[in-house]
């Protein structure tokens, strides 16, 4: 470093400033071409063209949008709760833009025979502190529906708090199947082990497959987006929102999807890992070339894990909210606990090293085929009604 720099100002601290600067804008920019893309691949998914009229190829269409949402009217509900109303927005944003400190976008840059790594920070518990803060964004969206002083948006906070609790737990517990794998809460040390074996997709599939339904479900995205259904509740939760205050939202949305899609890729796609079976990989370190070549990995797979996710939207029927309460509380939290429990006889016996993790995975998924008959079921909530005269009447 120069010596006229203060002694604090190191290469690590001015990787971490750059690092938060590109990513923060990256979430701003970002979330209005999110829009363009889930636009054009509802299109091609529905066989229609999409937005292509503002600019080439419709590039220009979210500039076009967000000085739509600049100029419109804003608009607050007379008996609203003036502070929260407008707190909310800022709420549901601030832990998608802070929640990508510690993802780590490749491994460790040499520069003047120092090491320095590719993250905004490189925090010890950066796995709890990524639960932590992502868990805060409900807080924006139940504020929001209870100050709007409108019945839709307060029954849609309610359904969002009410998922949010209920798939907090089987994520959480597949987060801490992991944990129990890696033996470490430091995402770059996550990655690591992946780098030196292979990738936890193919250790934990099951715990992998909870997760990413967990992922969706706390987006709010179909089929779980009960909280803003809008054939039941006109908006859900951001009904009386308008203008920038509902673009807020929105950006928060699509910045927990980046956030999601960026956990999943450390936690269970080796980071900027490319072979997936073996230890012969991209080395851990190397110079600037080797670096770009890292983040462009973990991007490329950001994106497809977020076209997955788009396509699902347009894919997938709406779950109804009885669906969605059983499908947490009955069937991915009981499977959750069972992998944990499994993950930690397999630790104690030292089988993990052996790659032998996969047959856990389905040792789980054979004893909850076994044991769904025996679970107590109430009558279904669409059972047919004998009605006279009709085709279901017994008589």
């Amino acid at each position: 470093m120069p010596a006229w720099l203060p002694s604090w100002v190191t290469p690590q601290l001015m990787m971490s400033m750059l690092v938060i600067f590109v990513v923060v804008n990256s979430i701003a920019g970002g979330a209005l071409y999110l829009i363009l893309l889930e636009r054009r691949v509802a299109a091609w998914i529905q066989d229609r063209c999409g937005p292509n009229r503002v600019g080439p190829m419709g590039l220009l269409q979210p500039i076009a949008d967000a000085i739509k949402l600049l100029f419109k009217e804003e608009y607050i509900p007379r008996r609203a709760d003036r502070v929260l109303f407008l707190l909310a927005p800022g709420l549901t944003v601030i832990p998608a833009l802070i929640s990508f400190a510690v993802i780590p976008w490749a491994g460790t840059l040499q520069i003047a025979g120092e090491s320095v790594a590719v993250a905004g920070a490189t925090v010890n518990i950066g796995i709890i502190y990524l639960v932590a803060v992502t868990s805060l964004g409900i807080y924006g969206v139940v504020l929001g529906g209870w100050a709007s002083n409108n019945k839709y948006a307060f029954l849609g906070s309610l359904r969002a708090a009410a998922q949010m609790v209920s798939y907090e737990i089987p994520m959480g517990l597949s987060i801490l199947v992991l944990i129990l794998t890696a033996a470490t809460v430091h995402p770059a040390e996550m990655v690591a082990r992946q780098l030196e074996g292979q990738w936890f997709l193919l250790h934990q599939p099951l715990a992998a497959i909870i997760f990413f339904t967990c992922m969706l479900a706390e987006a709010n995205r179909l089929p779980f987006d009960l909280a803003e259904s809008e054939s039941e509740l006109v908006g859900g939760w951001h009904t009386e929102y308008s203008s920038l205050k509902w673009a807020f939202f929105f950006m928060g949305e699509y910045g927990h999807i980046l956030v999601g899609s960026a956990f999943f890729t450390v936690m269970f796609l080796g980071g900027w890992s490319i072979n997936p079976f073996t230890g012969d990989d991209l080395p851990a370190s190397g110079g600037l070339v080797m670096i770009l070549l890292q983040v462009g990995v973990v991007m490329g797979k950001v994106l497809a894990l977020i076209g997955l996710i788009m396509a699902l939207r347009w894919t997938l029927p709406r779950f109804r909210y009885d669906q969605v309460m059983r499908l947490a509380w009955e069937g991915m939290i009981p499977a959750s606990l069972f992998m944990l429990l499994v993950t930690s006889v397999y630790v104690y016996l030292g089988l993990c090293a052996d790659g032998l993790m996969w047959t856990g995975s389905l040792g789980v998924i054979f004893l909850i085929w076994l044991g769904r008959p025996l679970v107590a079921r109430k009558t279904a909530p669409n059972h047919r009604i004998p009605l006279a005269g009709s085709r279901f009447s017994p008589s």
